[in-house]
């Protein structure tokens, strides 16, 4: 029996346990290596920072690619080439302050009305077409309180902030007796979709036009979540990858930000370089502590309402070049895995930023964005003119065509976000 030149992953299977071995080229022939090319997995990842980015430390005065390096810039100056800084963007008719972080990554306008309703964030709408290509179709975290993703019905995606649970799922098998009960949730999901099915069946025959529609909206969704159930159902019989590293040991001092977040972000990496999703978010730390750091001594909240007060300011500083530290270190990471002739980093578009544009002022214009990774031109600062600029959301439009879907409009955005191509 031949054997067809190697596509996808060889994996070394010992006790149970796969393996994972990286791309490599001399295990691709010409036509493999095309094969790979057009089926490799592409990614996409969205940090929000929700108590802001204080600007005038991040955005360069120079547009384009000889910008000058300002003080939140110097610690990604590493990945220069594979970053982006983006001012004068926002999501048109998103306000409110704070409520403005349901909008980040829906475009949703007015968020902060009481008759607001959310729409689908574009890591769900993603999810939807390539979600069932790994075993989780998306993470949502939290370094925090809540997370960023929402259903196409508008409802909050509960986010996990524990770094060691996401390990856990992602990486330990479970005993026997804790994967057959799993295996019982899946299959009594998917008794109980029977159930209603013929249930509903016999109410269709005696329905008009207006209840037909909602029942074929209704049958539309049991058949997404059927086949969401068979996809688990069958990652589920699969053996989790295997890790080097030790399952993390949760930081519970919200003023230990640093090493809170830094334990996200690992783990995130971890997720991507064994492809075990393709979809990330988090949402980042930032309460009213006061963060463990040299030279801070205020509540973070009350410093992001600095009324340009300089001594507030310079504790800010303090912290957010830290946020920008552990972005750069986990950028950096990114780029050091390698995945056949490209880095995770070049398969993973990231977007870094807030939904306040000044946190003082609960302002939600020209939104502090830096862009890295993924198919995308980077190494310059995309200055747009607030008064013209696209809606940020043409930005999600990129980030949708380099997941390879055929997407041109995204919320209030009607096609990509020039200057990234």
């Amino acid at each position: 029996m031949s054997h067809s030149p190697l596509a996808r992953r060889t994996f070394l299977r010992m006790g149970g346990v796969a393996l994972g071995l990286p791309l490599l080229n001399s295990m691709l022939s010409r036509s493999a290596r095309a094969a790979e090319e057009e089926g490799e997995a592409r990614r996409m990842v969205a940090i929000c920072a929700p108590l802001g980015i204080h600007t005038p430390l991040l955005f360069p005065e120079k547009a384009g690619k000889d910008y000058e390096v300002t003080p939140y810039l110097e610690p990604l100056q590493a990945v220069r080439d594979k970053f982006s800084v983006i001012s004068g963007l926002m999501h048109p008719m998103v306000d409110g302050g704070h409520s403005a972080e349901k909008s980040f990554l829906t475009g949703a306008a007015h968020p902060g009305q009481p008759s607001f309703r959310n729409t689908i964030s574009v890591d769900q709408f993603a999810a939807e077409r390539i979600g069932h290509k790994t075993r989780f179709p998306f993470l949502s975290l939290s370094g925090g309180n809540g997370g960023m993703s929402y259903t196409r019905s508008g409802v909050l995606i509960p986010a996990e902030s524990r770094p060691s649970k996401v390990f856990q799922q992602l990486f330990m098998e479970g005993t026997e007796s804790e994967k057959a009960a799993n295996m019982r949730r899946i299959k009594d999901g998917q008794s109980i979709l029977d159930l209603v099915q013929q249930q509903t069946r016999t109410l269709q025959q005696n329905t008009g036009r207006e209840d037909q529609q909602t029942l074929d909206q209704y049958f539309t969704s049991v058949r997404e979540l059927e086949q969401r159930l068979a996809n688990a159902e069958e990652w589920a019989q699969r053996p989790k990858p295997k890790v080097d590293e030790k399952p993390p040991t949760d930081i519970e001092d919200r003023a230990e930000f640093s090493g809170r977040m830094k334990l996200l972000l690992d783990v995130m990496v971890l997720a991507l370089q064994t492809d075990s999703t393709r979809l990330i978010t988090l949402k980042g730390p930032g309460g009213n502590e006061v963060v463990n750091l040299k030279g801070v001594d205020d509540g973070w909240h009350n410093l992001s309402h600095h009324g340009k007060a300089p001594e507030k300011i310079e504790q800010l500083a303090i912290i957010e070049k830290e946020e920008m530290r552990l972005f750069s270190e986990f950028l950096q990471r990114l780029a050091s895995i390698k995945e056949g002739d490209h880095s995770v980093l070049d398969q993973t578009a990231i977007l870094f930023g807030s939904n306040l544009g000044n946190a003082s002022s609960h302002n939600n214009t020209n939104l502090p964005l830096v862009v890295a990774g993924g198919r995308l031109s980077h190494g310059h600062h995309l200055a747009f003119d607030p008064d013209k600029a696209p809606p940020m959301a043409n930005l999600f439009v990129s980030f949708l065509q380099h997941l390879q879907l055929e997407v041109d409009q995204f919320s209030s955005g009607m096609s990509t976000l020039s200057g990234l191509s």
